[in-house]
């Protein structure tokens, strides 16, 4: 069983299928803003940063996949981005939930070196202040789809890192 999750670990398809999933969670994103009117406040901005990390070391980790250490990195990284969003996802959670109060304001936060906002305002400007999300299907709501998402990856990035250590097969 180990000898083959470290084979999809290193495998092509694991890093194609992370780029996949995350253009994917982003169109969907999109959807809901543009078709469904349905928009983001800052936590669901700083939840597409995550995933946009997500995308772009899923290809650092497709071209490096070969590379020992650097793909060793790369599943760090996998799962460090995986931790910041279970963060974003459980804070975006737990405001919709009203656990915490939180005070959401509509400015995104980025320095003026990440100014994600107004370099591509279509896609990272907060439109609305926080406090719920949108269904998905079966009374899932977004946040809820997002926790269960973020928590799947922490536990298989963390897992994938680790069998990085494991001799080749």
């Amino acid at each position: 069983m180990l000898d083959k999750l470290t084979c999809i670990s290193r495998s092509t398809w694991y890093w194609l299928g992370l780029i996949a999933t995350g253009i994917g969670m982003e169109a969907v994103a999109l959807y809901y803003q543009y078709a469904l009117d349905y928009y983001p406040c800052v936590l669901c901005i700083h939840v597409r940063i995550w995933v946009l990390a997500l995308i772009l070391i899923g290809l650092l980790g497709l071209i490096t996949r070969k590379q020992q250490g650097l793909s060793k990195l790369s599943h760090l990284l996998t799962l460090g981005a995986g931790i910041g969003l279970a963060e974003r996802s459980w804070q975006t959670l737990a405001v919709e939930r009203g656990w915490i109060i939180d005070e959401c304001s509509m400015d995104s936060g980025l320095p003026d070196w990440f100014a994600l906002d107004k370099w591509f305002p279509s896609v990272f400007q907060p439109w609305e202040p926080c406090g719920y999300t949108p269904e998905l299907l079966f009374g899932v709501t977004m946040a809820e789809g997002l926790m269960a998402f973020s928590a799947l990856l922490v536990i298989s990035s963390a897992l994938f890192f680790a069998l990085q250590f494991r001799r080749h097969q």
